[in-house]
């Protein structure tokens, strides 16, 4: 069997979030197939992404012009237009492509691209601003919520917890999270284990619960 990941990705609507996924999808060598109503978008584009096609992708004798059937996984970045997004997501869920991805603007339109069919429904601004949010109000280098009680975060290691093994330290036991790897001045990441220890000048990236790894990032 292919391996699904290489497969080519459609990528419906070239505002800033679909035009993102398309050329960072090109420049990882994986062909893309882009769709725009708006020739002008198209044009400002030609070159950048592997094929580029002007035409309404809320037509279905369209996609199947375009051989869109043939593709395993989707993209639907239209936000704007709730109609099209919806459209665009049903076409996608009828014509049973295996992969549908599919922006959505707010929680009652997520809910509704999920019940029609799309397999992943992603909320960008909303992903971004509560990532920002993070960063401005604490310590934290970088912020990733994995799951949705569930982060990843880049820091500084806490002053209590440094010149100590992380074995001996029992900050997993008192704070609930985990240092998954360190990177020391001019040195790149290595995963952290129990002989580690830690200088304040370190970046730490620490894994755990939402709420754990918001409190370790507060400690000083």
């Amino acid at each position: 069997m292919a391996d699904k990941n290489s497969d080519p990705v459609v990528v419906i609507g070239l505002g800033r979030f679909g035009t993102a996924i398309a050329l960072e999808l090109t420049r990882r060598g994986t062909e893309v197939l882009a769709i725009d109503s708006r020739p002008k978008v198209g044009q400002s584009l030609a070159g950048r992404i592997t094929h580029i096609a002007t035409a309404d992708a809320t037509d279905m004798e369209t996609l199947n012009q375009l051989g869109v059937p043939d593709f395993y996984r989707a993209v639907v970045a239209i936000g704007g237009d709730l109609e099209a997004s919806i459209l665009a997501t049903s076409l996608l869920a009828e014509l049973e492509i295996d992969d549908i991805w599919a922006k959505a603007i707010s929680e009652q339109h997520g809910q509704i691209l999920r019940r029609i069919g799309a397999h992943h429904v992603v909320f960008p601004e909303h992903d971004m601003g509560e990532r920002v949010a993070h960063l401005v109000s604490g310590r934290m280098l970088d912020y990733m919520q994995v799951d949705e009680n569930f982060a990843l975060i880049k820091s500084r290691p806490p002053k209590e917890y440094t010149g100590v093994p992380l074995g001996r330290s029992g900050l997993r036991k008192k704070y609930g999270v985990t240092v998954v790897a360190v990177k020391s001045e001019n040195e790149e990441f290595t995963y952290a284990t129990a002989e580690t220890e830690l200088v304040y000048s370190d970046v730490v990236l620490v894994s755990g619960r939402t709420e754990d790894v918001e409190r370790f990032a507060e400690l000083p």
